[in-house]
């Protein structure tokens, strides 16, 4: 039995597609049900139903975007750094092992030879090392809180995309905006993202932190490229000068924009497609949301 908390969130429902459609017992848990922001009463619940395994999907990620994190931070800040310290002393407690979804947004840029971070670099884009937002920063301390944390995986998802139109979708959100910034990221499929989450536990591999990032790193012009190839999108696409004008002109915090190294979690055996084949795959299986 795996117990997944966040389940009704868009990471949350994909693990729970992925347990539904591949028959794995689990249990989603939502906080009506069984308010896990208590640590006496998330141990209680663990002691009664001895999952095997806990996933953590729940969060705050500000709607619509993280811009929102800048003025609801004690939500955020509940949800991203304090939930799962909440959720490390229960399940140290229970003797339970878990899984937490933490960002690749803790970081920006490369490091300083081109190639992405790894997992053994420090976040440079977070409370400690200046100027990030709110949402980076409390995901940062998240980790902080984490750290040295027994029978735990921490894994680090960014920008998520998959086949299924939504609010969330990394592609739908390129087809739907007025104007673009032009930046280089590593993204996750969020479907693949779920499977290789899972298998960390279903192999046994090593705790730890893991980038859970398709192989390689996409450009913004490089996806929208795509999506006008495959998709026939009739749209002209605008860009802003540079993040200067972007963040002048659209949004209300600093974002995010990184390479992350995946080759980690790929020397388990765990396989992710590369980001341009899994974006084209994407982009060919497109289920449009009639109401987004």
């Amino acid at each position: 039995m795996i117990v997944l908390l966040g389940s009704s969130g868009y990471v949350g429902s994909e693990f729970a597609r992925y347990f539904e459609t591949n028959g794995i017992d689990f249990q989603g848990v939502s906080r009506t049900q069984v308010d896990y922001t208590n640590r006496d009463t998330l141990i209680r619940y663990l002691r009664d139903l001895k999952p095997d395994f806990l996933i953590n999907a729940a969060g705050y990620t500000g709607k619509p975007n993280v811009d929102a994190c800048e003025f609801f931070k004690a939500d955020c800040l509940a949800g991203n750094a304090v939930l799962p310290g909440i959720i490390r002393e229960a399940c140290e407690a229970t003797a339970t092992t878990w899984g937490h979804v933490s960002s690749g947004c803790i970081y920006s840029g490369s490091r300083k030879d081109g190639s992405g971070f790894r997992e053994t670099d420090p976040p440079n884009f977070c409370f400690r090392s200046g100027d990030c937002s709110f949402y980076s920063g409390s995901k940062a301390l998240g980790e902080e809180v984490l750290a040295g944390a027994s029978n735990c995986y921490i894994w680090r998802l960014r920008i998520p995309f998959d086949h299924r139109d939504s609010p969330r979708n990394y592609l739908s959100k390129l087809m739907r905006y007025n104007q673009l910034l032009d930046a280089t990221n590593s993204i996750s499929h969020l479907g693949e993202f779920a499977n290789a989450a899972y298998q960390c536990w279903e192999k046994r591999v090593e705790p730890g932190i893991y980038h859970i990032t398709n192989p390689g790193s996409v450009t913004t012009r490089q996806v929208v490229e795509l999506i006008k190839r495959i998709r026939h999108l009739d749209k002209t696409f605008r860009y802003f000068e540079d993040e200067d004008h972007f963040m002048r002109a659209a949004a209300k915090t600093p974002r995010s924009n990184c390479v992350l190294d995946s080759s980690k979690i790929l020397a388990t055996g765990i396989k992710l497609t590369p980001v341009a084949d899994a974006i084209e795959s994407s982009l060919r299986a497109w289920l449009p949301d009639t109401e987004f």
